[in-house]
This record gives structure tokens, C-alpha cells and sequence, in this order.
């Protein structure tokens, strides 16, 4: 909520909320999801340009699909010159492959190690979907925040708080019988308050961009489903 706000400070505003994910879209579609949420309750002020569709997610983009920046920039300049803003949410690892392909195409140089491969940890998402969309729609002013800042720097609400005690707790009790894990609600188990085990959690797993919640969340704020990303054989 913090980070959309800010488009209200400059004409034709650009923002983008870059939200955790290196491999997964998890993150950033809850987050998309539970703005909107958030943003339903919230009573705006016509007058002066504060509606919902100002300050609405209008594009989400997740490391399981590829961004078209061409189709999006159409799609998107519309809302732009309705609005006045765009809010964009993209995981911090959205399109790297092709954004790779789009900067070496551009003349852009992109750090490489010993053995030739290029440095993902360099390529900074943000950044970039920032700097190509600013151009493509006509910004004029582009501002780039990254949820985890804002979040590590929140207060913790009452739901927070509940689970952290809930969590606290379980790690003591698993520390005095010698249980090793990351507690938390188990998925698998009906959401249960456990040690999950260390390689369930490894990360890496991926966002099913057909989902269909997610899929009815891109309808809603006009977003055509997501091509899936190509995957080497």
C-alpha cells in the first residue's frame, strides 16, 4: 500500500513494486492479490484523482511466464493515459532470460563469469522492466521499491503477532526434543504449526501460472493470460 502510493507525486507515474521471488512467482502473486484485497475496503476521493483504478495492480509478472514488453507497453499506455499511473508488481527474478536476449540485443553489456555464463545476480529486474516500460509509455517520473524494504520495516499487525508467538513457541519446544526444521504452517498438513523438513523447502518450487485464482486476478485488471516461459529440453 506504501509503495503504490507514491504515484501520486508525479503526472504519467510509473511505479514498480519488485517483490522477492528469484525462481518462483509466489510471492508476488499473493501480494498482488492480497493489495487488491486491501484495496477493495478502502474508500477513495474522486476528486482528485485518488480512485481504485489509480491505484489498482495493473500488471503482474512472474518468473514462470515471459513479459512482452511490446503487447504490454499497448495494453498498458491506455491505462496510463486514463489514469495518469501504472503500478506494476514483478518477482525479482521475472524474465530474466529475455531480458538478457533484449539487453545484449540493445548493445547493453551483461556481466559474465569465468566460464561465460551470464551473471543473473547483475541483472537487476526492476531496473530494467522500470527503464524499458518508462520509455515505452512515456513516463515521467519512474520509481522502483522493493517490498522486502517495506515489509522488514512494517509494524507487525495483530495477525502477525499471533503467528510469530505461535511460531516462537513451536521452535522451543522442537529445540528442547533435538527436531531440526523451519517452523511453520505445514501445507501438507492442514496448515499445522510443525518443523517442516529441510528439503521440502528448498525453494525453487514453481508457480503454476494457470492457476486458477491467479488467472481471475489477470482477468480482472485486464491482463491477458500469461504465456508460459520456454524451457530447455
Amino acid at each position: 500500500m506504501n509503495v503504490v502510493k507514491e504515484n501520486s507525486a508525479n503526472p504519467r507515474a510509473l511505479t514498480i513494486h519488485e517483490v522477492m521471488g528469484r525462481n518462483c512467482g509466489w510471492l508476488t502473486y499473493k501480494t498482488a492479490q492480497y493489495y487488491r484485497k486491501m484495496l477493495n475496503r478502502t474508500k477513495f476521493l474522486p476528486g482528485f484523482n485518488l480512485t481504485l483504478g489509480r491505484q489498482d495492480v495493473h500488471a503482474v509478472y512472474v518468473p514462470e511466464s515471459r513479459i512482452d514488453f511490446k503487447a504490454e507497453a499497448e495494453r498498458l499506455n491506455k491505462i496510463m493515459d486514463e489514469f495518469d499511473s501504472v503500478n506494476i508488481f514483478v518477482s525479482e527474478g521475472a524474465g530474466v532470460a529475455d531480458i538478457i536476449k533484449e539487453m545484449e540485443k540493445r548493445g547493453e553489456v551483461v556481466p559474465r563469469d569465468a566460464f561465460g555464463h551470464p551473471r543473473l545476480d547483475k541483472v537487476n529486474v526492476g531496473q530494467y522492466v522500470g527503464k524499458r516500460f518508462g520509455e515505452l509509455l512515456g513516463a515521467e517520473k519512474v520509481q522502483v521499491f522493493k517490498s522486502g524494504y517495506f515489509a522488514r520495516a512494517a509494524a507487525p499487525n495483530k495477525k502477525d503477532l499471533k503467528l510469530i508467538e505461535k511460531c516462537a513457541r513451536k521452535a522451543v519446544e522442537c529445540a528442547l526434543n533435538g527436531e531440526s526444521g523451519v517452523v511453520g504452517p505445514d501445507e501438507d498438513a492442514a496448515a499445522v504449526i510443525r518443523a517442516c523438513e529441510f528439503p521440502r523447502i528448498k525453494g525453487g518450487k514453481p508457480f503454476n501460472v494457470r492457476k486458477g485464482s491467479f488467472r481471475k486476478m489477470l482477468k480482472e485488471i485486464g491482463q491477458p493470460n500469461p504465456r508460459k516461459k520456454r524451457t530447455s529440453k
